[in-house]
């Protein structure tokens, strides 16, 4: 007979071994070819870091895009004194994706659960390089993981680590578009809301400028790895478009003809994936074990893949939730998950392998993007399109199967009742 513990033993090897090679990379001891991804640790997040202690939030960096409580994971290296800034920020880093592992893990390993998830985590996160330790997403993924594990069982923690992540990054608001409706809805949208006034307002209290990252995302362009960009970058390849291409508001944009156009477009298809999830939440009828990981994952996938920035670390994000998705085993996202996996691993290639040619627009570049945007739109759409069969369609199916089964014996039984009259 299997040992239980063989399982947890193979998972944890793959862990150390893997993780320890993701570390020699931001570490600077081994090179991935491309730009060196470390350099917003150990530059932009140190300087915010020195603006923060001063007791201001970054009020004259247009590249401060984040929400207030984002302060909290730039400040955090300094808990480790011992170490320089950037190699902190990756030992903590390091902290939250074994955090992320063990609860995987641990609940992969109850009753009706699968270490699938684990499994997910284990392989998404190398597959993104280094790039996964440089970020400060890793941290955020975590509060959204450890909020959707608990709210199978506690609405009120998931609510309340929802509001905390959403302060740190937005996308974890999304985490409550798949609660019951009721009881479970009241309680983790209220916590929800509390915890980021609370958030919010200490924020607000403690430096001046908490508010300043709202004013930063009026002039931005098209990422030039967003959607909309390869609209540019197909034109660029034949010729037909002369704007620029350069860094701006912190990535690398497309900025010239037509951009606010397409950026208007990517706005467009968000508030689309909006309204299809208002309708979605409006017509399920059944909300089921799944239905809160699932609903969760295909909110922040329709996001990611219909806005005007797919920085690379936002992969992070889909990687950990489909991972808590495939923790139940019957889960229905696994195609999705799979294609999101090999997106990521395609991601490492475009940047920062071969983000040149990502940038220059040629036949690489154009084939990486088109293969990595595409995995994300078929996986929006097969993951949306099981969502919508599991809670709307099957159980108006059932509903009605079961209507017509009652039909005829009421109408036999009258029947029989007026012949033995």
């Amino acid at each position: 007979m299997k040992h239980p513990s063989g399982p947890r033993l193979s998972l944890a090897a793959f862990w150390l071994v893997s993780r320890a090679v993701l570390l020699l990379y931001t570490f600077r001891v081994v090179f991935v070819p491309g730009p060196d991804v470390t350099t917003d640790v150990s530059v932009i997040y140190f300087n915010w870091y020195e603006v923060l202690r001063g007791g201001t939030y970054p009020l004259d960096d247009v590249t401060w895009q984040y929400p207030p409580a984002a302060a909290f994971a730039i400040l955090a290296p300094g808990l480790l004194p011992f170490l320089e800034y950037a190699h902190a920020f990756f030992v903590l880093a390091l902290v939250c994706d074994a955090v992320v592992f063990g609860l995987l893990v641990y609940a992969g390993g109850r009753p009706g659960k699968s270490r699938a998830g684990a499994w997910v985590w284990l392989v998404g996160v190398p597959l993104l390089g280094p790039t996964a330790y440089s970020r400060y997403d890793i941290m955020v993924t975590a509060v959204a993981v450890t909020a959707l594990l608990a709210g199978v069982r506690n609405p009120r923690t998931m609510g309340v680590l929802a509001g905390i992540g959403a302060l740190l990054k937005v996308w974890p608001a999304l985490l409550l578009a798949g609660t019951a409706r009721g009881r479970v809805t009241r309680r983790s949208w209220a916590a929800a809301a509390a915890s980021g006034a609370a958030v919010l307002a200490a924020c607000f209290l403690a430096a001046p400028g908490a508010l300043a990252f709202l004013t930063f995302q009026r002039d931005r362009g098209t990422e030039v790895e967003s959607l909309g960009s390869l609209v540019f970058h197909v034109a660029r390849f034949f010729g037909g478009w002369h704007g620029e291409v350069r860094l701006n508001y912190g990535s690398v944009e497309f900025l010239g003809p037509y951009v606010p156009l397409v950026s208007g477009a990517a706005m467009a298809l968000t508030a689309l994936a909006f309204g299809w999830l208002v309708l979605w939440r409006l017509r399920a009828r059944e909300f089921g074990a799944t239905t809160l990981c699932d609903a969760a994952f295909v909110a922040v996938l329709l996001f990611t893949t219909t806005s005007r920035v797919i920085s690379p670390q936002y992969m992070l994000w889909l990687v950990g939730l489909a991972a808590v998705c495939l923790v139940w085993r019957r889960s229905r996202m696994r195609r999705a998950a799979l294609m999101v996996l090999v997106a990521t691993g395609v991601t490492l290639l475009e940047f920062p392998i071969w983000f040149s040619h990502v940038v220059a627009s040629d036949a690489l570049g154009l084939a990486l993007l088109f293969v990595r945007n595409g995995l994300l739109v078929a996986a929006s759409l097969v993951a949306g399109r099981q969502l919508w069969r599991q809670t709307v369609t099957e159980p108006r199916l059932r509903a009605d199967r079961a209507a017509s089964a009652r039909v005829p014996a009421q109408g036999g039984h009258r029947d029989g009742a007026l012949l033995n009259s």
